[in-house]
């Protein structure tokens, strides 16, 4: 299996919108997407939240060839609604896992 994990710093001023529109509308448009089987969001705890709080969204699938088709068919878009939702009040870093038994 493989994860796409994104962790997503917010800002305190959009965090609760933000959380809102993550799961209702990018959450969705990316499970929509039709390459990823479950997906977890999840605060993550024991950080500096000065600034705001991090989250990672974690999207799980059985072939790399998923994952490759979804960055390369709709992972732009939707990058693009992040940006001209919430301009510069976020930073992101993203990763790919393979979970190892």
């Amino acid at each position: 299996m493989f994860i796409y994990n994104v962790t997503t710093k917010i800002n305190w001023s959009i965090h609760e919108a933000w959380v809102k529109w993550m799961k209702e509308k990018h959450i969705p448009d990316v499970m929509n997407s039709g390459y990823f089987t479950e997906y977890r969001f999840v605060r993550i705890l024991e950080t500096d939240d000065n600034e705001g709080p991090t989250y990672a969204s974690q999207f799980c699938t059985e072939d790399i060839t998923n994952y490759r088709n979804y960055i390369e068919s709709y992972a732009p878009g939707l990058r693009k609604d992040v940006l001209d939702n919430w301009g510069d009040n976020f930073i992101s870093f993203r990763s790919l896992m393979e979970v190892v038994n």
